[in-house]
């Protein structure tokens, strides 16, 4: 079962990248863009990093908000696809294709790295190892890795459902904020957890900062 699901994850991000949006907002009830969006009051800047940035829907509004933004996607249909729409927005697209676990980037140029809703990616002890090389002292990772809804209605429920078999997060529990404390804790950030509440669901939010 896991070697389907990650075989219909690839494919999803790359042949079919371009129903990503329509899917994203179909098993969130709508509330996919909102979700992202609880990142950014959490950002520093002014250089920013992220990293499987999708559709560029958070590099539009970084560069809105007058950060100075670079993305890495492992997906050139995701790529093309957020070069599209920066420049859509009349914004020109600073992407590249590579991993988080090696980073194509110098020492200490970041003030901040974003993902919102990465895969297990993000917990890996090379990923983890490349943040904090790339990250000013000071600086901070900001992660999104969960959100639950609270299944009052019936389409809260099979979004909850469809979010379980497809491996992925669909309850922010004690249980989960352990497990990210402790893993950034041991890969050397002070770590800070928050939530967002957005539209009868709730948004985890790792806040992790490199000492000074």
């Amino acid at each position: 079962m896991r070697k389907l699901i990650k075989f219909c994850f690839y494919h999803f991000y790359h042949s079919f990248a371009w129903t990503y949006d329509s899917v994203a907002a179909a098993v969130s009830v709508g509330r996919w863009r909102d979700w992202g969006g609880a990142a950014l009051p959490y950002v520093m800047g002014p250089v920013v990093l992220e990293t499987g940035f999708g559709p560029g829907h958070l590099q539009v509004e970084l560069n809105r908000m007058g950060y100075r933004t670079i993305g890495l996607d492992e997906s050139w249909p995701m790529i093309r696809q957020a070069s599209a729409n920066l420049r859509s927005h009349q914004m020109p697209p600073k992407l590249a294709r590579g991993l988080a676990q090696q980073l194509p980037y110098a020492n200490a140029c970041f003030d901040c790295v974003l993902a919102s809703f990465p895969t297990d990616y993000i917990v890996d002890k090379h990923c983890l190892e490349e943040i904090q090389r790339v990250l000013k002292p000071g600086g901070r990772v900001v992660v999104l890795p969960a959100a639950g809804m609270h299944r009052a209605a019936l389409p809260d429920r099979f979004a909850s459902w469809l979010f379980q078999i497809t491996g992925q997060h669909a309850d922010v529990s004690a249980g989960l904020e352990m497990r990210y404390t402790t893993i950034f804790s041991q890969a050397g950030f002070k770590v800070r957890i928050t939530r967002a509440e957005i539209r009868q669901s709730t948004v985890m939010i790792v806040l992790a900062e490199k000492p000074i």
